[in-house]
């Protein structure tokens, strides 16, 4: 153990000790044999509990690597001899938001319908994850990848009639929501300089808790970035000026060359800003889009809010939403609880009660979730490596636990990644399959670090960090949400869960979208996780150090979820062309084959919980 490690508590075991507890048979572990259908209906011990797993979690050990053997290694999969299970009406692939949505759609219509979904990971939710922790007699909750509801009121109705049918108002988020929370007790946003990069280690301190750069004062920001005067002089010129940067040319023509143009290069050659400034700016698109502002146009960061535009006249331009609701619509548990009241309505003995508030707290079952002889079954730690449309009806073929098993439905919806579509069912047209390599989603890490208190935070009157180069780019307090029996942490005496966002990108900036999304999930999947502990203890040290925080003492456990494929392609206008109704990507790539049909956010090129739950519904629909 090096000094480096024994400062910031690598050498505590808080973060480690449930690294391989509950996950399935990794690849290679025993030979893939055909057993017989009695095999699969063992139930999951009553012990069995992941969202209480720390360590790395998301894409776990367990999870991807017979994924990996089919599309990378190109691995055949024996069709077993024999069926495993009944006939189901509905055979489900993932059992994520837009799957179970999927269940819920079909069973509406067909209340007595069977349906068996099959997910990969040892939970269900998709990023929808929980992740809990239990300390100091508490159970404290946090999200581990789908976050919120965004803009509920927008919803089409069919989204809106399954919240409903869930039995989630959510108009009742506004009083769950501590809307005061931050500038009762004094917090607000900074941005935090590491010494590695900027030449010595700077925190600058807002004017509120939020996201962007009106909540800083442009002269205190200018005054205090470790840049050179001229760059200091440049950034605060940015932040105030209202010149128009490309005079003589029509709003149109603006228009134009702004969406064509990566918001740098505008910067650089239309603004006439230093080099220097730009790493300050590029990283603060990265927690919704994936990639920072050498990737983006300048169109989108002006839509954003970015500074440079004040005095160009654009208005109000396409793609550019309204302020709308405010961003409150959030679970202590993110959108896990909306995939948990979705188990709960169709496995009604997985989870008790019966409300919005009282899913918060209450616990699965998840030795209820594949009973023999229920309607709806889950069956997790199985990754489908075939679907095959057969008779008028499908066959699905699985690996669980080193063994292959197959089913056959009536229909099936894939509701997983698009790009492992082609790979599970090569019957696909040549021209969906390659619609479906396409949609290459966006990388990222999504951490929970759970605090013995926040005293630190409080004494820098700080509620979260916007990092430009670090590891993470951005971390914050949870949301101050308390519903039902669930409170947040009101005093700074108390426990709190920090969560923390890097989106991995590759070392290469400038490269189209896709390209930089393939190489940053190649580096998430080549990086252990003691590397990843590791950046996420230091990062907190550095940031927090100033106000007493000590990583070894005040970190009481580490949940890093670990999303390769995380949000589903958006369209980005700088390397996307415009698209003829029906035929963009993700249109061509959700066209049902006989009986089966395509679902997930990917389906809808939306990475929010709207977009997942429609997918689900036209697949459900096309099955009709």
């Amino acid at each position: 153990m090096t000094r480096i490690d024994a400062d910031f508590g690598m050498h505590t075991k808080t973060t480690r000790r449930d690294l391989c507890q509950g996950i399935a048979v990794a690849l290679g572990a025993a030979p893939f044999v055909s057993l017989p259908r009695e095999a699969v209906a063992a139930l999951l011990a009553p012990d069995y509990y992941p969202p209480a797993l720390t360590g790395l979690r998301g894409s776990h050990v367990g999870s991807f690597e017979v994924a990996h053997a089919l599309a990378r290694d190109g691995q055949v999969f024996p069709r077993p001899d024999r069926q495993t299970d009944d006939t189901y009406d509905l055979v489900i692939v993932g059992a994520g938001l837009s799957g179970l949505s999927a269940a819920w759609f079909y069973r509406r219509e067909r209340p007595d319908a069977r349906v068996l979904l099959l997910d990969n990971h040892d939970d269900f939710g998709g990023h929808a994850k929980r992740n809990e922790f239990r300390y100091r007699g508490r159970t404290i909750l946090s999200h581990g990848g789908s976050q919120s509801m965004d803009a509920p009121g927008a919803y089409s109705s069919q989204a809106k009639e399954l919240l409903k049918g869930l039995g989630i108002v959510t108009k009742r988020f506004h009083q769950y929501y501590d809307r005061d929370f931050f500038e009762r007790t004094g917090l607000a946003s900074a941005i935090h300089f590491d010494a590695d990069h900027w030449g010595r280690a700077e925190l600058v301190r807002g004017n509120r808790h939020g996201w962007g750069w009106k909540v800083y004062d442009p002269a205190v920001l200018a005054a205090a970035a470790p840049l050179s005067e001229t760059a200091r002089h440049d950034l605060k010129r940015l932040l105030t000026g209202s010149r128009d940067h490309l005079a003589g040319k029509s709003r149109a023509e603006k228009i134009a060359y702004l969406a064509r143009t990566s918001y740098e290069k505008f910067l650089l050659h239309d603004a006439g800003i230093a080099p220097e400034v730009l790493p300050l700016l590029r990283a603060q698109p990265h927690g919704l889009w994936g990639v920072g502002t050498d990737a983006l146009s300048a169109l989108e960061m002006y839509r954003m809010g970015f500074p440079g535009f004040a005095g160009m006249g654009l208005g109000k331009v396409p793609g550019m939403e309204d302020d709308g609701e405010p961003y409150i619509f959030h679970f202590p548990d993110g959108n896990a609880s909306i995939a948990r009241l979705l188990v709960r309505q169709m496995i009604p003995a997985s989870t008790a009660g019966a409300t919005m508030e009282d899913i918060v707290t209450a616990r699965t079952h998840y030795e209820t979730l594949d009973q023999n002889g229920a309607t709806v079954r889950i069956r997790l730690n199985s990754t489908v490596v075939n679907v095959t449309e057969r008779a008028g009806g499908v066959e699905v073929v699985y690996s669980k636990g080193g063994a292959i098993f197959r089913v056959a439905g009536n229909g099936a919806v894939l509701a997983c990644h698009h790009a492992m579509i082609p790979y599970i069912c090569p019957q696909l047209p040549e021209a969906q399959r390659q619609a479906l390599a396409l949609q290459v989603k966006v990388p990222l890490l999504w951490t929970s670090v759970l605090l013995d208190n926040w005293r630190a935070l409080r004494r820098l009157g700080i509620s979260s960090a916007y990092s430009p180069t670090g590891f993470y780019s951005w971390w914050s307090m949870d949301f101050p949400v308390s519903m039902g029996d669930y409170r947040f942490s009101a005093s700074p005496d108390e426990p709190v869960v920090l969560y923390m966002i890097r989106a991995a990108n590759g070392p290469i900036r400038g490269l189209p979208a896709r390209d930089q999304f393939r190489n940053g999930r190649m580096e998430l999947l080549n990086t252990p996780f003691e590397t990843l502990e590791r950046q996420t203890r230091r990062q907190l040290a550095e940031t927090l150090g100033g106000g007493g925080f000590d990583p070894e003492r005040d970190i009481q456990g580490i949940t890093i979820n670990r999303w390769p494929h995380g949000y589903a392609y958006e369209y980005i206008e700088l390397w996307d062309p415009e698209f003829a109704p029906g035929e963009a990507p993700h249109e061509i790539a959700r066209r049902p084959f006989g009986r089966i049909a395509i679902a997930n956010s990917d389906a809808e090129a939306h990475a929010y919980v709207d977009g997942a739950i429609d997918a689900a519904h036209r697949a459900v629909r096309q099955l009709s």
